[in-house]
């Protein structure tokens, strides 16, 4: 077993950046109670250990390798919504919280905490707008247009006119995000704990750099994938 029962459970959410996520949402205490086996903690926490073993060995699963220029567009846009707009959502509100919590406790001794939780805060308000256009207008139209395409038919007018016009939006959404998470790094110096950080900020450090390649992967499949299909399904049944 990958995750031994034995292992503390400071030791797994430090090199394991999902596990703060997942012992959180078990009600598993991984800063004060970072010394406890995890089979310790799980008894404290009245959960079954295999239980939360299973879920830690499932966010270690590798990512799918499959050909996502070779799925519908429909199947590309359920995967982004579900995978990583479901992962924004949840995430946003608990590193919301994590960053307040070094910053009450840090906050003195380590100023750039400030801008950190300025900065972030930013990028959660833009992204959280940014995927109810995609979900609501952009994504919709993507789907009605593959699918009268695939019938022969013609989509209906869509109130945006060309696709292009959302997509070209969509794209500077994703640059100016792409600029907060460059604006973060500089601020955390590539996201290196202080010597004097607790555990708490450690896994604020860990969180964060998860965050942002996950938005990168989000990002890459929309802008390199999805959108340029669109626009050439889009001409093609012009």
């Amino acid at each position: 077993m990958e995750f031994a029962s034995e292992k503390t459970v400071r030791n797994l959410a430090s090199t394991n950046p999902g596990a703060a996520r997942i012992f959180e949402s078990f009600g598993i205490d991984y800063c004060c109670g970072g010394e406890r086996s995890l089979g310790q903690a799980c008894s404290a926490a009245k959960v079954s250990v295999q239980e939360v073993v299973d879920a830690l060995e499932k966010s270690r699963a590798e990512e799918s390798d499959r050909d996502w220029q070779e799925a519908s567009l429909a199947e590309l846009i359920a995967h982004i919504v579900q995978k990583h707009h479901t992962y924004v959502r949840n995430e946003i509100p608990r590193l919301i919280a994590l960053i307040a919590k070094v910053a009450k406790v840090h906050g003195q001794n380590h100023t750039e905490l400030e801008k950190l939780e300025a900065s972030f805060k930013v990028l959660a308000e833009e992204l959280a707008l940014h995927l109810l256009k995609e979900e609501r207008m952009l994504f919709p139209y993507i789907i009605q247009l593959e699918s009268a395409t695939t019938c022969g038919g013609r989509p209906a007018p869509a109130s945006f006119g060309t696709v292009q016009n959302p997509v070209r939006m969509m794209i500077m959404e994703h640059d100016s995000a792409g600029d907060l998470l460059h604006k973060m790094r500089e601020i955390t110096n590539d996201y290196m704990a202080p010597e004097d950080g607790c555990t708490n900020y450690k896994m604020l450090y860990q969180a964060l750099p998860e965050f942002e390649a996950d938005l990168h992967q989000h990002i890459h499949l929309e802008n390199d994938i999805l959108f340029l299909r669109a626009i050439e399904l889009e001409t093609q049944a012009a």
